[in-house]
């Protein structure tokens, strides 16, 4: 970096990264910079100190010192610390941009005002290292607000360089796979960051606010229930038995309801072994939560409620902007069934009591064939996937799902075949899963047998008889809402985010 010569020069990435699992003495540039590590170690200064004195961030002297007018000077001695961005020479003159976790402040380096050895330190440092540096607050003749520097310290080499400035990371598998240097040079990482914490936190503080408990349940299960699912098998030495990493949360929070528990919630990882796709990672993020003498209407008033909450949380408004488009999350939200949006998709009424063979037919007719082994439920649902679901813009509760995809919902009081079921559909995907939760032991003994009889002709997403859960039915679970909310699809939409791989910090991909 030739900081130092006459006029100004920005220090600048060359085209050619060198490869990230390459050696670092392997190209130049990280080269170039194992021999500044070497100079700093010969001058005796620690590359690596153990702390860093800190008293102010980037955004606390914007928000106390941003009204000073160009060219003026304070008396107001601060400490900064953060990561060097840019580095700009003037002969006499050094700016560093640097960045911490508020934002960018520049550090103002004059030779006139510090040691010779002080300056020439500053003219080390090379964008991606990690400094702090003191001196009292004033703004450039242009008016940008910085720190004049009276002391400055390394606080990390940086052995590789950052992206070019302008071009930043734009891959995005290396992004994903780089999440590290994504949230250093893209600001929008950053932003996607943050707003994630902001979900999980209002959540949580809406929940709480209810009279909720937060809870924690096993990841590691002897039998896989709570969701149609594949999972992820392990095996435990000690016990010498295979365990499941949890495919959901559900049927451990219901044994807490029996056990006196009356209103709980888990927000935590869940693991399916199934496809990666724009809104599907094998380990994700839910929201569980289940209520006592509540039923499935109780429950669409309480997400009304906390998504119009974390949509103000993040935005600052419930109508936010999704895929270019106006979207409110305002409740209340439209309520339809399953059985009537597919009637009207497909332009004849249909119910679960429609012959198979004429069911069959009509789905036909829009690419839908119906596997060995599904009924009237399963059909439906399936044709609602490929015909209805992608159409829905605006928030709706989808309603009184069929009882043969809904093994663990209680059967509609009115409605016989149908179940007091709702998913709440977004902007074309799915963001909530609710039940007025099926609470009779005999009939969820019928279902979990219904599911195992499956599971012997091959359905792989289908699991054993759950006797434990069973035996805690049978102590007798009063009427129950239960709830699941898919937080990363959430923080999808109120930062208007089309693949899951950008809300989730590291995702699962491919080895390279």
């Amino acid at each position: 970096m030739n900081l130092g010569s006459p006029g100004s020069k920005v220090v600048a990435m060359p085209d050619e990264r060198p490869d990230d699992r390459s050696p670092l003495e392997d190209h130049p540039l990280t080269a170039a910079r194992l021999a500044k590590l070497d100079e700093w170690i010969a001058q005796a200064i620690d590359p690596y100190p153990p702390g860093a004195y800190r008293t102010h961030t980037a955004a606390d002297i914007a928000e106390s010192h941003g009204d000073l007018g160009p060219g003026q000077e304070t008396d107001d001695v601060v400490a900064v610390a953060g990561r060097v961005m840019l580095a700009r020479s003037f002969g006499k003159l050094l700016f560093l941009t640097v960045q911490d976790g508020s934002g960018p402040i520049q550090l103002f380096v004059s030779k006139a005002t510090v040691p010779d050895p002080l300056f020439a330190a500053a003219a080390r440092v090379e964008p991606g290292d990690w400094v702090s540096a003191s001196g009292p607050v004033m703004t450039t003749r242009k008016g940008e607000l910085s720190v004049k520097v009276e002391d400055l310290v390394l606080l990390a080499k940086s052995l590789r360089p950052l992206p070019e400035k302008w071009h930043g990371l734009t891959d995005v598998e290396e992004r994903s796979r780089r999440r590290y240097v994504d949230l250093i040079v893209n600001p929008d990482a950053r932003r996607i960051a943050v707003a994630r914490a902001k979900v999980v936190s209002t959540l949580r503080r809406e929940f709480e606010a209810r009279g909720y408990i937060e809870v924690e349940t096993p990841i590691l299960q002897i039998e896989a229930g709570g969701a149609l699912a594949r999972p992820f098998v392990t095996h435990h030495n000690a016990l010498d038995v295979d365990l499941y990493l949890r495919i959901a949360t559900e049927l451990h929070l219901k044994r807490l309801v029996v056990g006196g528990l009356e209103r709980v919630f888990e927000i935590g990882r869940i693991f399916r072994n199934e496809g990666i796709d724009s809104t599907h990672n094998p380990e994700f993020t839910t929201l569980e939560s289940y209520e006592a003498f509540a039923d499935y209407h109780d429950i669409m008033h309480l997400v009304e409620e906390v998504v119009s909450a974390v949509a103000v949380a993040v935005t600052g408004s419930t109508d936010i902007e999704y895929r270019g488009r106006p979207l409110s999350l305002a409740g209340p939200y439209r309520r339809a069934r399953m059985v009537d949006l597919v009637s009207e998709a497909i332009g004849a009424t249909v119910s679960v009591d429609t012959p198979m063979d004429e069911l069959s037919a009509l789905a036909g007719r829009h690419g839908v064939v119906a596997e060995q082994g599904w009924h009237q439920g399963k059909l439906i649902e399936a044709v609602f996937d490929a015909v209805v679901e992608e159409g829905i813009w605006e928030p709706t509760f989808v309603i009184d799902h069929p009882l043969e995809i809904s093994p663990l919902a209680r059967e509609h009081r009115t409605e016989p075949g149908l179940t007091e079921r709702f998913e709440l559909f977004i902007a074309g995907s799915e963001f909530a899963n609710a039940f007025t939760e099926l609470n009779d032991p005999r009939d969820q003994r019928a279902r979990f047998l219904a599911q195992a009889e499956a599971r012997a002709a091959g359905a792989e997403d289908t699991h054993p008889v759950d006797e434990d859960f069973l035996r805690a039915l049978e102590y007798g679970m009063p009427p129950t809402g239960g709830l699941g909310i898919g937080v990363d699809r959430l923080v999808m939409l109120v930062t208007d985010q089309v693949h899951i791989r950008e809300v989730i910090l590291f995702p699962t991909m491919r080895p390279l």
